[in-house]
């Protein structure tokens, strides 16, 4: 560990609204100067700032280095191999000393009045609301805009209607909250227990659990901006026998167990059909079997799905198909977002 653990431009007392950003790194030696220094330059003055490094094998680490040096207050983690995104983000909670934490990528970056303008939200709403999100840029490894996360009017505002409050359903439903747009109380993170360990990705788990517990608001402003790269997990995704599909088993299992509604019910049937639909296509035909399983406790497949099912017993090698009609015919990260975890 390097540099002290203390509020960047506080000089008496602890606000009552401190912020916590954790930054998780691996090989982002290209990005992680301007992620960092996108923390810095925040409108809103009570930050604190911890990165972790997850075994970089690129030149991430000197990149941190010469960054924290006139940077004191920034406390680094830097961990000799790859733990795990989401061991790497709890290795930071139990450090952090905010009210709320934003769980940064390395590769992404917040505009400046990101922060103020989500305490602000926070602050005015009761202690049921948990999480407060926001839309987001689209760049790509140049740092290009190449869209938004949800469609814009002329005035930056949201074209279409994004849930907020009880968002447990709609969850269950569809991919349609930006994960590094997130705001959280961290009694909320420690209440579950931060990130579950065992798991290859966060966010599907975290918002499934979370949103049981309390309420989410959308704050319709674009506040970051997130990189799309071809090696992310939305890409990955698409590949054969990826370890993100067995990852997702286990947290519809959780949605299973936390579902009190037949509308709920139904929205994650729904989502099962389509998680069959993706292990059948990266050819993980046992996964399609067990979600199956999952998807018969609630109702029978759909007529597509159960042909799907019946098909996957002949273990067709069907991905490099599935990856072409995503490179040529459609948007593989658009895809993701809609369909997928």
């Amino acid at each position: 560990m390097s540099g002290s653990l203390s509020p960047k431009k506080i000089h008496s007392g602890r606000p009552s609204a401190w912020v916590t950003v954790i930054c998780t790194c691996y090989n982002h030696q290209n990005y992680v100067r301007q992620a960092l220094q996108s923390v810095i330059d925040q409108t809103y003055p009570y930050v604190e700032l911890i990165v972790i490094d997850n075994g970089s094998t690129d030149g991430s680490v000197e990149q941190v280095y010469s960054f924290i040096d006139p940077h004191p207050s920034v406390r680094f983690i830097r961990n000799n191999s790859n733990v795990g995104l989401n061991r790497a983000f709890n290795q930071g909670l139990t450090l952090a000393s905010g009210r709320y934490v934003i769980d940064l990528s390395a590769d992404d970056v917040l505009l400046p009045d990101r922060i103020a303008k989500q305490v602000t939200c926070m602050e005015q709403l009761p202690n049921s609301y948990g999480v407060v999100f926001s839309n987001a840029a689209i760049i790509d490894a140049l740092g290009r805009r190449t869209g938004t996360h949800y469609p814009v009017n002329e005035k930056g505002q949201a074209t279409v209607q994004v849930p907020t409050g009880d968002v447990f359903r709609a969850i269950l439903s569809s991919y349609f909250i930006c994960t590094p747009t997130m705001l959280i109380r961290r009694s909320l993170l420690e209440q579950l227990g931060g990130y579950d360990e065992s798991l290859s990705y966060e966010d599907f788990d975290f918002w499934v659990r979370s949103s049981r517990l309390c309420y989410y608001a959308y704050l319709d402003d674009i506040l970051t901006l997130k990189r799309q790269l071809p090696g992310s997990l939305s890409g990955q995704i698409l590949q054969r026998h990826n370890h993100l599909l067995p990852s997702t088993l286990i947290v519809s299992q959780k949605a299973f167990e936390l579902c009190q509604t037949p509308d709920e019910f139904d929205a994650l049937a729904g989502r099962l059909n389509t998680f069959i639909r993706k292990a059948f296509y990266t050819e993980q035909f046992e996964l399609v079997q067990h979600f199956h399983s999952l998807l018969k406790s609630i109702k029978q497949p759909d007529k597509l799905t159960q042909c799907i099912i019946g098909i996957s017993r002949v273990h067709l090698p069907v991905n490099y198909m599935y990856r072409l009609y995503h490179r040529y015919c459609r948007n593989p990260f658009r895809s993701f977002m809609v369909i997928s975890v």
